[in-house]
């Protein structure tokens, strides 16, 4: 199933599956895999975030405003879709991701200066220690209402959270947690433990 990730600088990817959209995204990243997802996302954005949204799209005419967020939701899914199938023969493909991503952007105006230069920013951040990575994700944090602020939070819990918990929350996959963990959350620099008591649910903590 194609996987949409959109982060802060309102850059719109297209994955083949949900494990390498949670593996290769530099977070904090929001997912969707269909136009009702994104719809509950969007619930939450303000209405100049859906404007920039679509006006960062290649193809289309800027608009200043939208008669509704379901009119504007409805126009930037449909202009995504291009993504969604550039991304599925790529799956099949021994092409770097880096490949997807340079296609994806080039039909959703991902290369855009403000955008290239976020770009760069967190090619270090990326390559710096461990440590610093980590000291930047707790210092700065995801942004709030995020899907990573949200399993954050419960992983932060004194007995942390089980599989089941964030799946439930999160609405997602058994598949979809343990990519998430293993990619997106090790990027954002947090070390999450995974353990499983004995008689009892897979769960998942972050280390102080």
């Amino acid at each position: 199933m194609t996987t949409f990730t959109i982060n802060e600088e309102n850059e719109i990817v297209a994955f083949s599956t949900p494990e390498e959209a949670a593996a290769t995204t530099q977070t904090p990243f929001d997912t969707f895999t269909c136009q009702k997802e994104l719809a509950q996302l969007a619930a939450a954005w303000p209405a100049e975030r859906l404007v920039a949204i679509w006006n960062s799209l290649a193809g289309g005419v800027a608009v200043e405003k939208f008669k509704s967020p379901k009119a504007a939701i409805s126009r930037i899914w449909a202009r995504i879709q291009g993504l969604g199938e550039a991304a599925k023969p790529k799956a099949e493909s021994a092409k770097p991701k880096a490949d997807k991503k340079a296609k994806g952007g080039a039909q959703a105006a991902k290369g855009a200066p403000a955008r290239a230069k976020a770009t760069k920013k967190a090619s270090p951040a990326k390559n710096a220690p461990k440590a610093n990575r980590a000291a930047k994700a707790e210092a700065a944090g995801p942004r709030e209402g995020s899907k990573t602020a949200q399993v954050v939070a419960m992983l932060q819990r004194k007995n942390g959270a089980t599989l089941e918990e964030i799946m439930d929350k999160m609405g997602w996959q058994r598949h979809t947690v343990r990519g998430f963990m293993a990619g997106a959350m090790k990027k954002a620099g947090y070390t999450v433990e995974s353990f499983k008591p004995e008689g009892g649910e897979r769960t998942y903590r972050i280390n102080a």
